[in-house]
């Protein structure tokens, strides 16, 4: 029994975690692997049984790890939001859910073959776009915030209805037989009062309670991430006593109050759990497909493979065109929604229950609601992971470049010089200062602009617009570069983020200076500060990007290699060497007498082209 559990634990984690990783290098869906070993080390291999190896415990640890996963995703609902995208979001999670819903069952019944009862289950829990799956798509897609927030909050919002509403179905099918209509009606009305209100007051006053006891220092810094994780499991679980599935509703109501309330240190906790989130939701995924029985994937027919079809190309699509007929979702908008719409771990999760529910009651294809969802989920990641970027730049609703964009924070007349080059090269360059007067010159030059405060949330917004793929902290104050960069290293990643040079050279020393861990990598040589690029600009040296093959660097600091896929390498002394290669261009920093004999493609360091 040990042998086995420490087995499942190996392909569970090590096989999940392993997925992400090379879906990570592949650049393709994470899920797509997943669900590909969980098939592979379940019903194709046998090496993994979750239900023989976890017993019946099984499926209340599901419900356990869905509930910090949505959690999480509630962490990630701002109500600054939909100041831009309330209107649509309304439509999304009020409108367009019964919509599905109705549209759902019909499909389920006229074109799956199923019984009226299973049609409606399948329905309801096809109402749901998982969270697991769209916001991982969304980090990669760089949608514009207006398109993402309609997807991040449809499936976070819609997550725990669906769920609920598959529960309320279940339980008229079950209820009624033994019951008068009126008596049923009543009593499931009473315990979704009873469920939902409990959930939400719970999770909000669990909201509160920790904005509270955070800001007052009540709880120590090391407990801190402990006490939110079991306060989103008693969310989720005291609810469900009065309802099955109302806790999701409660540990998604404490996630949304909980990022709304601005609690100082959430942002350092909500990265910890991110990564818990891409744990568990690698972990679920292998874990519900390997315990898929191959004789119930055997049941799957053309009828089946029919209504996944269908549910892909008109339930959702004409679902979501009804939702926003005469909204103020452009037309581009309204096609990019209604065609993405993948399902997750709740909807595979509640097929999971919901399908033995129904046949333990007698009903005739109750053991089709599982192989049939799992199709669907398995379809629509394929095709919505897959189209969902290139869709978006075909629709222009992605703010991601073709190249990798650089931010540059501190506009100084050096700086302003270097924008502009780049921009003139055809790199996408980000300028931020606080001050407009600074940030002049670049916007005449047509360089994209930022004035916020880089630490403030205002430019949280305003990055969301622009969102960058590297950072140069280049400001006089040589610790405000370093705390830029420990700010942006965990959404850019700490090796794409840099600064200037510190002045004195021991604070670059590896036991007496600055810790790695506390700022940027150090751009070019070492030797390039604030006050000898100042001095440079004011002895009239001059950017230039040049062919990596025509260039002569030698005694020439060279700031960048630009590749000819749009990528980005910084030299710096910290990492190793970078070799350009054929079809490659350099970023020069040229003296005078250099720059007279190379005009052409260069920028002054005084900020004129």
């Amino acid at each position: 029994m040990e042998q086995g559990v420490a087995t499942a634990v190996l392909c569970i984690v090590g096989g999940g975690v392993a997925a992400q990783v090379l879906a990570a290098r592949l650049r393709i869906p994470a899920i797509v692997l997943l669900l590909g070993l969980g098939f592979l080390v379940g019903p194709i291999l046998g090496f993994l049984h979750p239900t023989q190896s976890f017993g019946p415990n099984l499926r209340a640890l599901i419900g356990l790890a869905v509930a910090i996963v949505v959690f999480e995703g509630g962490l990630a609902l701002d109500l600054r939001e939909l100041r831009a995208a309330g209107g649509g979001v309304l439509r999304l999670t009020a409108i367009a859910l019964p919509i599905n819903f109705v549209l759902g069952t019909l499909a389920a019944h006229l074109i799956g073959g199923m019984l009226w009862g299973p049609s409606a289950v399948f329905g309801a829990i096809l109402v749901v776009t998982g969270p697991t799956v769209i916001l991982p798509l969304l980090r990669h897609a760089k949608l514009e915030r207006r398109s993402a927030s309609f997807l991040k909050w449809e499936a976070i919002v819609n997550d725990p209805i669906g769920a609920i509403l598959t529960a309320i179905v279940i339980e008229i099918l079950v209820g009624f037989p033994h019951r008068s209509g009126e008596e049923a009606m009543t009593g499931i009305a009473l315990r979704l009062a009873e469920g939902a209100g409990a959930a939400t007051v719970l999770g909000v006053g669990s909201a509160f309670l920790v904005a509270w006891a955070f800001r007052r220092d009540l709880v120590p810094e090391t407990l801190k991430t402990p006490s939110l994780l079991a306060l989103a499991l008693v969310a989720y679980a005291a609810p469900n006593l009065l309802m099955h599935e109302a806790g999701l509703i409660g540990a998604t109501a404490f996630g949304v109050a909980l990022a709304n309330l601005h609690v100082p240190g959430i942002a350092e906790l909500r990265r910890f759990k991110e990564a818990l989130v891409v744990l568990l939701v690698s972990c679920l995924f292998v874990v519900l497909t390997a315990d898929l029985d191959l004789a119930v994937l055997g049941k799957l027919s053309l009828p089946i493979l029919a209504l996944t079809a269908a549910t892909l190309f008109l339930v959702r699509p004409a679902a979501i065109w009804l939702a926003t007929w005469r909204s103020d979702l452009t037309w581009r908008e309204r096609l990019f929604v209604g065609w993405i719409g993948p399902r997750g771990i709740v909807a595979a999760a509640v097929a999971g229950l919901a399908g033995p529910r129904l046949s333990e009651a007698g009903f005739a294809g109750g053991d089709l609601i599982q192989p049939t969802v799992f199709a669907v989920i398995v379809a629509t990641v394929l095709a919505h992971g897959f189209t969902l970027g290139p869709l978006a730049r075909r629709l222009r609703l992605s703010v991601a470049a073709d190249a990798e964009r650089l931010a540059i924070v501190g506009a100084s007349p050096w700086s302003t010089a270097l924008a502009l080059a780049l921009h003139g090269a055809g790199v996408p360059v980000l300028l931020i200062d606080t001050y407009p007067g600074a940030l002049q010159a670049a916007h005449v030059g047509g360089v994209p602009t930022l004035q916020a405060e880089l630490l403030s949330r205002h430019a949280e917004e305003g990055l969301a617009d622009q969102p960058p793929d590297y950072l140069l902290a280049a400001t006089r104050d040589e610790l405000y570069n370093a705390l830029v960069c420990t700010r942006l290293a965990p959404e850019l990643g700490r090796e794409r983020v840099y600064q200037l040079a510190p002045s004195a050279d021991h604070l670059l020393h590896a036991e007496t200076g600055v810790s790695r861990d506390l700022r940027g990598k150090v751009l070019g040589g070492g030797d390039l500060d604030f006050q000898s690029l100042s001095e440079r600009h004011a002895a009239g040296w001059r950017f230039e990007v040049v062919a990596g093959g025509a260039a002569t660097t030698h005694g020439v600091p060279c700031l960048l290699v630009i590749g000819s896929d749009g990528s980005l390498g910084f030299p710096s002394p910290e990492h190793g060497i970078i070799e350009p290669t054929a079809g490659d261009r350099l970023l020069l920093l040229r003296p005078p007498q250099e720059a007279q004999r190379t005009p052409s493609r260069s920028v002054a360091l005084t900020g004129a082209s």
